[in-house]
């Protein structure tokens, strides 16, 4: 991690290293080489079950991806959340369907954040293999995002808990082996490790206009041990701590996919603009088109300062607080500026954006997902406000 230290106080450095360069390098090879967005198509036609590729996450997973930020001891690499960022950004150039935001933002988040011992030795080391998927569900219908409003309960048994209600949009749910679900119980927000296959256990699969996968989970009367509960029984009085944490994180997360997204989407753009001839000319040298393309440039620009001064806060920040503010910022400039490049790529491509032939349209698809993932923007500027004490 680089760290510069000003009149003593560390301040972000937003420059890769030597390492992280080679990283995202390497990264950006092996999704170009192996993910082109046209297999979005492939698998949409041909409705895969799965909705992604199991070998290219495996894949994924030999390279040390899937463990980058897991600790040593579970079998991870032990680098820090700027270094999946890296990888994230590069996953997002190609808009990969594989269950990064679900598994790496949402599950190992929580588990790291707070699982206990044995709820950690039992999952990281098969996320990082690539062997276990591990979903979040949090939202429900009429909670706007909220956790809080959920109305998901969890009642004391003798042997544990029971646990009712159902939370939609729940990334993954179709091909989770571990769901952790956000619960209400004793007046404190708990989180459950829930086996999809439980009795009372119900997953029925959504396509979101991403192509990405969600699903809605029902809960009805479902038993489980007070180990499924995650920290233990002593972790109720800080579930709703911990989600907060993990939502902060995956909202960097997203952050940095939509990041290469938007960047790759406007390299296309470019490019296009250099090889489409109008009137004898490149459109490229025509000056009202250069102003469009000058501004998104500074647009995305803008939107690489926040997330990776958000991505290195996870690393060199302890304070909660500190981490919700960048990741607001970060989430808020990356969907604004995703959405504006997305779109000016489909206008700027003319009529062939339009098309299901070309992949620009895909970008847009996904920019249109992602700006409301993990919270509106007006929500997200209301808790920035609130959070700088305006």
């Amino acid at each position: 991690m680089s760290v510069v230290v000003s009149n003593g106080q560390p301040t972000l450095t937003l420059v890769l290293d030597e390492e992280q360069q080679m990283l995202r390098s390497t990264a950006r090879q092996f999704v170009d080489q192996h993910a082109p967005v046209g297999r979005l198509r492939t698998l949409r036609d041909a409705r895969d079950p799965r909705g992604f590729s199991d070998a290219l996450w495996k894949d994924m997973a030999e390279l040390g991806w899937l463990g980058l930020q897991l600790p040593e001891e579970h079998d991870g690499v032990g680098l820090g959340f700027f270094d999946l960022a890296v990888v994230l950004e590069q996953c997002g150039r190609r808009l990969m369907p594989e269950p990064l935001v679900s598994t790496l933002l949402l599950g190992a988040q929580a588990l790291m954040l707070g699982g206990t011992s044995e709820q950690q030795a039992a999952w990281l080391p098969g996320i990082g293999a690539g062997e276990k998927l591990v979903a979040l569900g949090f939202d429900e219908r009429g909670a706007r995002g909220n956790p809080a409003a959920g109305k998901t309960r969890a009642v004391r048994t003798g042997s544990g808990f029971t646990l009712t209600g159902s939370k939609v949009g729940v990334l993954d749910a179709h091909v989770a082996d571990l769901i952790i679900v956000s619960a209400h119980v004793d007046g404190q927000l708990g989180l459950f490790l829930v086996d999809p296959s439980a009795p009372g256990v119900s997953i029925t699969r959504h396509v979101a206009l991403d192509l990405r996968n969600a699903g809605t989970v029902t809960l009805t009367d479902v038993l489980v041990g007070e180990d499924a509960v995650l920290g233990g029984v002593s972790g109720l009085d800080n579930g709703g701590s911990v989600l907060d944490q993990v939502l902060d994180r995956a909202r960097i997360g997203l952050a940095a996919e939509m990041l290469g997204a938007m960047e790759q989407a406007f390299e296309d753009t470019v490019n296009y603009l250099k090889e489409r001839v109008q009137f004898d000319r490149p459109l490229g040298s025509f000056q009202a088109l250069q102003h469009r393309a000058a501004r998104l440039y500074t647009s995305i620009a803008l939107a690489r300062s926040a997330v990776l001064a958000a991505a290195r806060t996870v690393d060199q920040s302890s304070d909660p607080r500190e981490v919700a503010k960048f990741a607001a910022l970060a989430k808020v400039r990356a969907s604004e500026a995703f959405y504006d490049v997305a779109r000016e790529a489909i206008q700027l491509h003319g009529g062939i954006g339009m098309t299901d032939e070309h992949d620009i349209g895909f970008y847009l698809k996904r920019a249109q997902t992602t700006l409301v993932s993990f919270g509106t923007n007006d929500a997200l500027r209301a808790r920035w406000a609130e959070l700088n004490g305006y």
